[in-house]
């Protein structure tokens, strides 16, 4: 049987995409606005197929340096880095995007539609620091060109995957306009639900609204996802085998230092390779180095988190010292980090390595791991890129458990839809028919149909 297929839209760096492609879905394409995202989402396919076709040491050999970006792209056939779309979906060019689209389907069907677009404008921190709440912002209404993917391709299933501002943003408006869109043009629609990246196996408190629709009019309940009992911890199995660092210090690939642990195999984080990339983190000033030595003393000595007018006055810089007071937090070292997000580019104050030993911020490779990232996910662009795009990913691990949900649920129709194809049902006498409702299937041969339903009703006989 062939692979499920779907479109990736508002793809980012891929953290949605990575999961179905772990489950075995095939990505007809990806739509991305972001150039540096593109490239990121072009290797990780690269990786894909490179794996897929046992040469994934050509794969590492990139990742060593040994080989260019550019080298390793030409490894891959043309279809597969061109199903990269690096443009905005707007109104001027989804036009050219559904073309490309088209090229890349050659008469296939799509089984999917998923993505979320960019969550800025339904968020409840950038809603409270616009003077206008992000009432005017044009990202409020981008789901209406995400209906209309929906219109063109027809997939069985989509989902859509947002923040939780969402439910309350514009008093409720965006999400009601949106749910009326999507039942207007032929989906059932579930309950919008809130999923707990812990309960799929990432360690961070991280929650996110998803919106999974089903094309027709039956009545569509939201799935029961798969969930684990997540009682890892971050330092103790999410960062146990990874180098010390200094502040500024740099380590663009380095050993682990410790064997794998069972964390890190069941979840596939380190998945084949033997080195780690991209263990780099950011240079802090003095100042900055004996806050975060006062944090991590709150945090490791009574778990409180430091609040910015408890500081000294000589080492506060900033006159508010009403709103934002913690400025400064440390990643939880025996329990889940808090959510990563994208202002993690911006400033490493809110992601406090949780050391006395190792006084910094967490690396990009620890932020991609919070971020259940496996090891070999490699984002080539400068180091606020990385960060930006780590922290507007969704988890992988998380993905993962809604791509096998939607995958069951997909082929159990389309089993049930073969069956009805193939079998042609026997009309029996009321009796009969009623044992039939046990659970046995129609026969075409009447002869075979009475020799089940003797061997049910002896069954039901011996349950009496």
């Amino acid at each position: 049987m062939s692979k499920l297929t779907y479109i990736d839209l508002f793809a980012g760096a891929g953290g949605l995409s990575e999961g179905f492609i772990r489950e075995g879905f095939h990505p007809v394409a990806h739509v991305e606005m972001s150039k540096e995202a593109c490239d990121t989402l072009k290797t990780r396919l690269a990786y894909h197929y490179l794996s897929q076709h046992k040469k994934v040491k050509t794969y590492f050999s990139y990742l060593q340096n040994e080989i260019s970006r550019e080298v390793l792209w030409k490894i891959i056939p043309d279809g597969i880095i061109d199903s990269v779309i690096n443009d905005e979906i707007s109104a001027k060019t989804i036009g050219n995007i559904f073309k490309q689209i088209d090229e890349e389907l050659d008469s296939k069907k799509v089984d999917l539609i998923i993505g979320g677009p960019p969550c800025q404008a339904y968020s409840l921190v950038g809603r409270s620091r616009d003077p206008n709440r992000m009432e005017g912002d044009k990202r409020n209404f981008l789901f209406r060109y995400y209906a209309q993917f929906l219109i063109r391709y027809k997939p069985k299933y989509f989902v859509f995957e947002n923040v939780l501002g969402l439910l309350t943003a514009g008093n409720k408006k965006y999400l009601n306009e949106m749910m009326q869109l999507f039942e207007s043009i032929g989906y059932s629609v579930a309950e919008p639900t809130v999923l707990n990246a812990e309960e799929y196996g990432v360690l961070q408190k991280r929650r996110r609204v998803i919106i999974i629709g089903q094309r027709g009019k039956k009545k569509f309940d939201f799935p029961e996802l798969e969930t684990v009992v997540n009682k890892w911890e971050t330092k103790k199995d999410l960062f146990f085998d990874l180098p010390k660092l200094k502040p500024g210090e740099e380590l663009h690939i380095a050993n682990y230092t410790k064997p794998i642990n069972e964390y890190l195999k069941r979840t596939g984080t380190r998945n084949g390779v033997d080195f780690v990339t991209q263990h780099i983190t950011r240079r802090h000033n003095e100042r900055d180095l004996e806050i975060y030595c006062i944090a991590i003393d709150k945090w490791l000595n009574g778990k409180q988190r430091l609040k910015y007018d408890e500081l000294p006055y000589r080492l506060q810089t900033h006159k508010n010292v009403l709103a934002f007071l913690d400025r400064y937090k440390v990643v939880d070292p025996t329990g889940h980090s808090h959510t990563v997000v994208a202002h993690i580019a911006k400033d490493g104050h809110y992601y406090i390595y949780p050391d006395k030993k190792q006084v910094r911020s967490i690396s990009v490779r620890e932020a991609a791991r919070i971020q259940s990232f496996p090891d070999d996910y490699f984002l080539k662009v400068e180091e606020q890129q990385l960060l930006k795009q780590i922290g507007n990913a969704v988890p992988p691990l998380m993905a993962f458990a809604i791509a096998q949900t939607n995958e069951k649920i997909i082929m159990s129709k389309e089993i049930i839809k073969s069956n009805k194809d193939k079998e042609t049902p026997v009309r029996f006498k009321p009796r009969a028919r009623l044992l039939l409702q046990l659970g046995r299937p129609a026969y075409k041969n009447q002869s075979t149909a009475l020799v089940e339903l003797v061997k049910n009703f002896t069954m039901l006989m011996l349950m009496l």
